[in-house]
């Protein structure tokens, strides 16, 4: 495995030397970087010309100019990074690390989501073939797909940003908005759970009548402004969870995985009430610690309970764990809407990655980096969620129809573990490849998303670079993109050898 690791880097490596190359020339002769002033009405003109031209080597050759580059690139590596200035004199390290902090931060949440909700509708939709349900995803992946990204973001912005924020300021669902709420809540739901026409409609009343009086009790407590959750939500939905990773990894009928997801779910809201104190104001390193701590005790849970299904037990009490602290976070953040809302009355921005000069404590700030985040990751996972969808369909019906399926039930085995055991583990090794460059995909959308946004990031440096015609800021941007794209790709190698151990060898 080692050698296989060293020869995908070397290989890489090789590749975005040959890439940079590539695109330095192509940049140095895109055009004159001289262009505006020597349309300049300036006095100084002759001393600005001579100043930028020694301050971007134009009287260098490409080659030297590319060799200067390449050595401060290798510099990174014993700790003396030079990625030079641009043409303002700016030095371009301190640019690129803000903007690649924006853009991979939205980039690795977009990407998540869509990887999760992409996944789950292929699933059910490989699993519901032909059902109702699977041809409104199905409309709906080639809607989102095909949707121009400039133009959805102006829809987001007008709905999703500009009328939500004049909705928010009265706070309050008129009866018909949540008689209609509840009615296409009832049909989506009996159309995921499927069943018999009875159950079905059964289904479909429940739902109306469960979202219809959630709606206005909601309503009544003024809940979408002054929002509650409180320890008792995150147990519930925390043990709720645990029941579902169950029944998807384990199965109910195991016990001891069924008993650690609920007593991690129990322990983690313990200790929510013990750390409270300490959540009220903390750091991004205490809540990453506090994360690593959960992961460890949740799975040492599962390995205490565990017995002859110690493996299912820890993965359970693991994932489990995950969602407990984020049902944390997310009841902590409920909690301090009011507060958020009385500094920034209009909480959905359109324009920027934050707020300019906003006050406010660690909560509140991070609100604001969520609230500022919001569209754009929903528009790259809108996206991504298309593709990862159709390709997971595609592949899951595929192995559906697989002989060592067909064997497995004919065996007993559950449908649960048909699917999840058999039949899905082996429909991700082609979705793993997908992952790897729809990642890559999602770094060059995001260049046009950053900008329809507002967003001072990758996509930003790059474009400021291509017009002035100055190579420091477009290298860059090939840098840190083409980077994550060779680690995503080699990520996708080691998933293929943990999926199928057949690939090892």
């Amino acid at each position: 495995m080692l050698k296989f690791i060293l020869r995908r880097i070397s290989v890489s490596a090789l590749v975005l030397l040959g890439a940079s190359l590539l695109m330095f020339v192509l940049t140095v002769n895109s055009g004159d970087p001289l262009k505006d002033l020597r349309e300049s009405n300036d006095p100084n003109r002759a001393q600005l010309i001579a100043e930028r031209t020694e301050r971007m080597r134009l009287d260098d050759s490409d080659w030297a100019r590319y060799w200067d580059w390449l050595s401060g690139v290798g510099g990174c590596f014993t700790g003396n990074c030079d990625l030079g200035v641009n043409v303002n004199g700016v030095d371009v390290l301190g640019l690129t690390q803000q903007a690649a902090t924006s853009t991979l931060r939205l980039v690795t949440l977009a990407t998540l989501l869509a990887i999760v909700v992409g996944v789950a509708l292929g699933i059910l939709t490989a699993i519901r073939q032909y059902s109702g349900f699977d041809y409104t995803v199905t409309f709906g992946a080639f809607l989102f797909f095909s949707l121009p990204v400039f133009w959805a973001a102006t829809l987001l912005k007008e709905y999703a940003a500009i009328q939500y924020n004049n909705w928010m300021a009265v706070g309050q669902y008129a009866p018909w908005t949540i008689v209609i709420v509840a009615i296409v809540a009832g049909f989506l739901l009996q159309a995921v759970l499927g069943g018999t026409r009875k159950r079905r409609l059964i289904t479909a009343a429940t739902v109306f009548a469960f979202v219809t009086v959630l709606l206005f009790i909601f309503n009544a407590l003024d809940w979408w402004r002054n929002p509650m959750f409180g320890i008792g939500g995150v147990l519930l939905v925390s043990a709720a969870a645990g029941v579902l990773v169950t029944a998807l990894a384990a199965g109910l009928r195991n016990r001891r995985a069924l008993y650690a997801a609920l007593t991690t779910a129990v322990v983690g809201a313990i200790a929510y009430l013990a750390l409270a104190p300490l959540l009220r104001a903390p750091s991004w390193p205490l809540l990453i610690g506090l994360f690593v701590v959960t992961l460890v005790v949740s799975v040492a849970i599962g390995a205490v309970w565990g017995g002859h299904a110690r493996k299912q037990a820890m993965l359970v009490a693991g994932i489990t764990g995950t969602i407990t602290s984020i049902m944390v976070v997310v009841d902590i953040l409920i909690s301090h809407w009011a507060s958020f809302l009385s500094l920034k009355s209009r909480p959905i921005s359109t324009i920027g990655s934050q707020t300019p000069n906003f006050t406010g404590e660690f909560w509140e700030r991070t609100l604001d980096m969520g609230t500022q985040i919001l569209l754009p990751t929903i528009l790259l996972t809108l996206v991504s969620v298309a593709s990862y969808s159709r390709y997971t369909r595609s592949s899951m019906l595929e192995t559906l129809n697989q002989d060592y399926v067909r064997t497995a039930r004919s065996k007993g085995l559950s449908e649960r573990e048909v699917i999840v055991k058999h039949a899905f583990r082996n429909a991700l090794i082609p979705i793993t490849t997908i992952v790897a460059f729809d990642f890559a995909g999602i770094i060059g959308g995001a260049v046009i998303t950053e900008q329809v946004f507002g967003w001072k990031g990758m996509g930003a440096l790059f474009q400021d670079g291509l017009n002035a015609v100055d190579p420091a800021p477009v290298m860059a941007f090939f840098l840190v993109t083409g980077v994550a794209a060779v680690l995503m790709n080699l990520v996708a190698d080691l998933a293929y050898a943990a999926l199928d151990p057949r690939i090892r060898r």
